[in-house]
């Protein structure tokens, strides 16, 4: 398919997912104070939402519905993550700051179903996407324990799984943007479930 209704909507999803993937990791490990929760909103609102949501749309437009679900799935997440933290530190949603955990935790266990579910659903796809969605489960399940357990530790964890799955996004993005300037892809393994 060629004109505007064509191409692949990974060359603007993929890293954008890995950038705001990278800021938070990094404020997961620390690499900010515990009270600059509110550091990686500007990348995760302005350019991975964003970003996932036009992946979507053009996902959508192209009628790659499977690769439209993903993409505006994660528009999903970043976006409300963003504003889960600017709610919480600006006091928006009228939430009391003795239940801002229990906010959190409500947050991390609807998000860490609905990525189990997307990591289901990969099975029939090449491996790698089903450990990228593995992966991130696995991050936003060490750090819905961190968060309901006030540990520090498990959040740094966390945040070292998140930077093995932008790890692995990057690749991903070197396949597909090799593939887009006319090369190509880069081994991402069998799928696990055949047809």
């Amino acid at each position: 398919m060629t004109g505007p209704l064509a191409g692949d909507p990974a060359l603007i999803g993929v890293p954008t997912f890995v950038v705001g993937s990278i800021a938070l990791g990094m404020t997961l490990v620390g690499f900010v104070p515990a009270e600059a929760v509110g550091a990686p909103v500007a990348i995760i609102l302005a350019a991975t939402g964003l970003g996932q949501l036009v992946a979507a749309l053009w996902a959508a437009a192209i009628g790659q519905s499977a690769v439209a679900s993903i993409f505006g799935t994660f528009a999903g997440f970043w976006l409300s993550y963003g504003f889960l933290v600017l709610g919480l530190t600006h006091s928006w949603f009228g939430v009391p700051e003795d239940s801002a955990t229990a906010t959190q935790v409500l947050f991390l266990t609807s998000w860490f179903i609905v990525v189990a579910l997307l990591t289901a659903g990969t099975l029939r796809l090449p491996s790698a996407y089903t450990l990228l969605f593995a992966l991130i489960a696995a991050a936003l399940g060490l750090v819905l324990l961190a968060t309901a357990q006030d540990s520090a530790q498990l959040k740094t964890i966390g945040g070292y799984v998140v930077f093995t799955f932008a790890t692995l996004g990057a690749y991903m993005f070197l396949h597909v943007l090799s593939l887009a300037t006319g090369g190509r892809g880069l081994p991402l393994g069998r799928p696990l479930r055949g047809q």
